[in-house]
C-alpha cells in the first residue's frame, strides 16, 4: 500500500498543477485500480487485460500501450506509470511515441530507472526466496529485462520538454518493500494513509533523493495547439 501511495503521489502532484479541473485523462498501463485508488475524478485506464472490476471512474479500455486505439491529442494528460521496466526493450520508444501522440499537454513516465534500481529489486527477489515466499508477479516481471534508464528520451520529437524526479532513495525503497512483505506493517500503512494522508505524503516527499530507485520523467508539450 506505501509503495503505491509512494509512487503515485509525486505524479498526481504533477496533474494538479497542470492539468485542467475538466481535463481529460489516460492512465497507459493502469490495471484494476491504477492512479485510481488516489485520483477520483474520471479517467481513461487502458491495460492488455483486468485480472479484476476496474474501478467505478475508471473508463476501461483494453489494449496495447504500443498501438493505443485514441486519435492524436486525444488526452491532456498521459501517465505510464511502472509500466516501462516490463515492456520488452525493443518496444519502449513505441510506447513512447504512443503517449506523445495522444497528448494535448503532459505526458508523466515513472519507473524504476537504471543499474542501481535492477541491482535492488534482484537482492529483493532473493530475500522472498530466502524466507520461502512467493514474490510477487510485478517482481518476477522485473527479472525478465534491463530497466529503461534516462537514455529512453533521447530521441523524443521536437516540441517537448523533458523534466526528471526522483523518487524514493534505493535504500528507503529496500526498507519499504521488506518492510511490505508482512501483513501487518500492511494494515498499519493502510492506516496511517487513511487517517492522515497528507502526513504521510510529506513525510514520503522527505525520501525523495539520489540516488533513486525510480525516476519520473514529465514531458511538457512547447509547441501551440491550433483548437479551432
Amino acid at each position: 500500500m506505501l509503495n503505491r501511495a509512494a509512487r503515485f503521489f509525486p505524479i498526481l502532484q504533477e496533474l494538479k498543477r497542470q492539468l485542467p479541473t475538466e481535463g481529460e485523462l489516460l492512465e497507459v498501463g493502469s490495471g484494476s485500480l491504477g492512479l485510481g485508488e488516489f485520483w477520483s475524478r474520471s479517467f481513461v485506464g487502458c491495460d492488455v487485460r483486468f485480472p479484476m472490476r476496474p474501478v467505478n471512474h475508471m473508463s476501461a479500455v483494453v489494449c496495447s500501450g504500443a498501438q493505443l486505439p485514441f486519435g492524436d491529442r486525444t488526452f491532456d494528460a498521459v501517465v505510464v506509470s511502472d509500466v516501462m521496466e516490463h515492456v520488452p526493450p525493443v518496444l519502449r520508444e513505441t510506447v513512447v511515441d504512443e503517449a506523445l501522440r495522444v497528448s494535448r499537454k503532459i505526458v508523466v513516465f515513472g519507473y524504476p530507472c537504471g543499474q542501481g534500481a535492477s541491482e535492488l529489486d534482484r537482492k529483493l527477489y532473493r530475500d522472498y526466496q530466502d524466507k520461502h515466499l512467493a514474490p510477487p508477479i510485478w517482481l518476477e516481471e522485473h527479472m525478465l529485462h534491463p530497466f529503461p534508464d534516462d537514455s529512453l528520451f533521447a530521441n523524443i520529437p521536437d516540441g517537448w520538454t523533458t523534466r526528471v524526479i526522483p523518487n524514493e532513495s534505493l535504500s528507503f525503497h529496500y526498507w519499504m518493500m521488506r518492510t511490505e512483505m508482512f501483513r501487518f506493517w500492511n494494515y498499519a500503512f493502510r492506516l496511517a494513509l487513511r487517517v492522515a494522508p497528507r502526513l504521510v505524503e510529506k513525510g514520503l516527499q522527505s525520501r525523495n533523493g539520489e540516488p533513486s530507485y525510480r525516476k519520473l520523467f514529465v514531458l511538457t508539450r512547447t509547441t501551440r495547439l491550433d483548437y479551432a
